[in-house]
């Protein structure tokens, strides 16, 4: 990666306050900033949760009604 592409996207993690830079003469350090991944990382989960329910549920109801097929039901 070329550095100019790398500064650029240093630049919009920056932006958005995934990373925090330091410029110490010509040395620019850029650091982590962990709230915002961890909220980030909370909404996935959150989301995971939900979806992972209501596959379960889906499943559920596929199962049953594949026994009622199998069982001659409708």
């Amino acid at each position: 990666m070329a550095l100019p592409s790398f500064t650029q996207h240093l630049s919009m993690l920056e932006k958005f306050g995934l990373v925090k830079s330091r410029k110490t003469g010509r040395v620019r350090t850029y650091t982590l900033a962990p709230q915002p991944l961890r909220a980030a990382e909370s909404w996935m989960t959150d989301r995971r949760k939900l979806w992972e329910c209501r596959l379960d549920q889906l499943d559920a109801y596929l199962l049953t009604m594949k026994e009622n097929v199998d069982d001659g039901e409708e």
